[in-house]
């Protein structure tokens, strides 16, 4: 096993120089920076990480916490922390809670007990990866930055708003001559889909039309839930559509426009839709859907920027909110 020493011995430098390149570039010219890492490169060398942890207290190692490791959104997301850290020398580990297939509590439970057992130095939780136990946020000693709706702001948090984004959306649709608008919800017991329906009945009422319960459908967020819904729709409704259907995420409106082309409905000819969320590969769905949200991406990069900030130690104080606007994208199907 290469020893720092030989590097050192190679570069022609002391050791603190070769400690600084490996654990501080910013404190090293760049001629010497060169040198040493040309020496590295030769010989091989490879840090010592469990010893730099126990030198310097910091293991150089965040994790992500996500609900579906499935969904393109949290691909994204994780992708977007993974790019902005691509320059530095910190790595992710990657919990996924995977509240599709269920005992997702034990599952987060288990994995902020590692977070805080590895000593890890930082952790972002995305919104539903600690479904009904957002409450151990509480007593978490590591560094943290929730995405989403965080109620007890025990956290850092970043979030879209829900209630805006669905409110707006429903004003467009409005706007466009829609009267009776079909709502596929997200499943009831998230706060992030009771935000958005409340927006988008908000919209409604301030509109002047009612709300009907019967145009009204709980899905699950996922695919299945939206051929689900559409068979729903054409059964209940079959004598008298709605000119316009909103579902409340772009995997249940992906299943949606499935099914009503299987069924012979064609979109936006026979109906209208719109949907929830924005990510880069909504970008190949014919027709395109007209949608509104913020990229994960986006909410990735500021996550992580909160998130260096305290564990840089430059932010030391209570827990901050942040609430990004949405952006409307208007396209082919609404």
């Amino acid at each position: 096993m290469v020893k720092i020493q030989e590097v050192a011995k190679l570069a022609g430098v002391s050791l603190t120089t070769v400690s600084h390149v490996i654990n501080h570039r910013d404190r090293v010219s760049l001629v010497l920076r060169e040198r040493v890492e040309r020496a590295i490169d030769e010989l091989g060398y490879v840090p010592n990480r469990r010893a730099q942890s126990l030198r310097t207290g910091k293991t150089n190692m965040i994790a992500l916490m996500i609900p579906d490791i499935c969904s393109p959104y949290y691909t994204e997301l994780v992708r977007s922390v993974q790019t902005a850290l691509s320059d530095t020398d910190v790595d992710t580990i990657i919990y996924n809670t995977d509240v599709p297939g269920g005992h997702s509590e034990d599952h987060g439970l288990e994995y902020l007990r590692q977070v805080q057992r590895k000593g890890l130095d930082g952790l972002i939780v995305a919104d539903a990866a600690l479904h009904r136990i957002q409450h151990e946020l509480l007593d978490i000693k590591v560094p943290t930055v929730f995405v989403g709706n965080l109620p007890n702001h025990a956290v850092d948090s970043i979030e879209q708003d829900g209630f805006a984004s669905a409110h707006q959306m429903a004003t467009y649709l409005i706007a466009k001559g829609h009267r009776r608008i079909a709502h596929v919800t997200g499943p009831s017991f998230f706060n992030m889909s009771m935000l958005r329906q409340a927006g988008f009945e908000r919209a409604l009422v301030d509109h002047g039309i009612g709300i009907d319960d019967s145009l009204r459908y709980e899905g699950s967020f996922l695919g299945p839930s939206g051929h689900e819904a559409v068979r729903w729709l054409l059964k209940t409704h079959a004598d008298n559509l709605p000119s316009a259907i909103f579902f409340a995420s772009s995997r249940m409106a992906q299943g949606g426009l499935a099914e009503f082309a299987d069924q012979g409905v064609v979109v936006p000819r026979d109906i209208a839709l719109a949907s929830y969320d924005i990510y880069e590969e909504m970008r190949d769905i014919r027709p395109r859907l007209t949608t509104i949200g913020v990229e994960p991406a986006e909410l990735g990069r500021r996550a992580l920027a909160l998130l260096q900030e305290r564990m840089g130690g430059s932010y030391s104080g209570p827990p901050r909110r942040i609430v990004l606007p949405a952006r409307l994208e208007i396209h082919e199907t609404a």
